[in-house]
């Protein structure tokens, strides 16, 4: 596998399910596979990464570089921090999640431009949402490099970092809220008499295709549903049930519960 034989552009330490999609994120935005390294533990996922993304340095320990983005489990990330601090490293994007911004600064021990960020797992396939927020040493160019780096895998918006706990639990968390939707549609139409492919085909394509008129679409939710919803028609039916059972108080209690789980895990 390619060594790194100068300081690289960027690091990846972590070289996990998301640390590769933001690695193949970048190479399919155009960066240069020779401008990136990752920093790997694992003996086995280094051969695997060094396959799947040949001309990029696939390397045990921590080595120099421009940045550094830790996509480390939060419980490795103040070791992670260190390690890239003393290599050289000035900017890290940290991905841990739950992990503020001081700690990430106290672990470097030295001065370290730190932009913590909440990312989901539709990343992986280039569609994610994620929200960045600065540290105390971070500026406007350290938040856009870190804007730069997500934005290859998504959308990205800048949120105060009092707020990542609130986005945790609406975007980080939600895809699992998305899932078990889909999983109760397709034992829905199940029930109603289809086959489960034939379900399964017609569940996820409406998700699909619901979720394009919300972001293609210049018209919001409420105005979407009511123009599904004829007077009296099985649409309208259905969304009485819905509310009945108190669906939407669901959703509000779910969010407000995984924010709250988010702030006592960053204690």
């Amino acid at each position: 596998m390619p060594e790194p034989t100068d300081q690289r552009a960027l690091l990846v330490v972590g070289g996990g399910r998301m640390g590769e999609a933001l690695l193949g994120g970048l190479l399919t935005a155009g960066r240069p596979a020779g401008e990136l390294v990752v920093a790997e533990v694992s003996p086995s996922r280094r051969e695997e990464l060094a396959a799947a993304h040949p001309g990029v340095a696939v390397v045990e320990e921590v080595v120099p570089a421009g940045a550094a983005v830790l996509a480390v489990k939060p419980g490795d990330i103040a070791g992670a921090a260190r390690a890239v601090a003393d290599a050289g490293v000035r900017r890290v994007l940290s991905v841990a999640a739950g992990v503020p911004t001081q700690t990430i600064e106290r672990a470097a021990g030295r001065p370290l431009a730190v932009v913590r960020a909440m990312p989901n797992t539709p990343a992986l396939i280039g569609a994610g949402a994620a929200a960045i927020s600065r540290g105390s040493a971070a500026g406007e160019e350290d938040l856009a490099w870190a804007e730069d780096v997500l934005g290859a895998v998504g959308v990205v918006v800048r949120v105060p970092e009092t707020a990542l706990d609130a986005v945790t639990g609406l975007s980080g968390s939600g895809p699992a809220y998305v899932f078990l939707v889909a999983e109760a549609m397709v034992e829905a139409g199940v029930l109603a008499g289809l086959s489960r492919e034939v379900a399964e085909t017609l569940a996820f394509q409406t998700l699909l295709g619901s979720a394009r008129l919300l972001v293609d679409g210049s018209i919001g939710p409420a105005a979407l549903r009511a123009a599904v919803t004829s007077p009296g028609g099985t649409t309208a039916v259905g969304l009485r049930e819905l509310e009945r059972r108190g669906v939407r108080a669901a959703f509000l209690d779910a969010v407000t519960a995984a924010a709250a789980r988010s702030r006592e895990l960053g204690q």
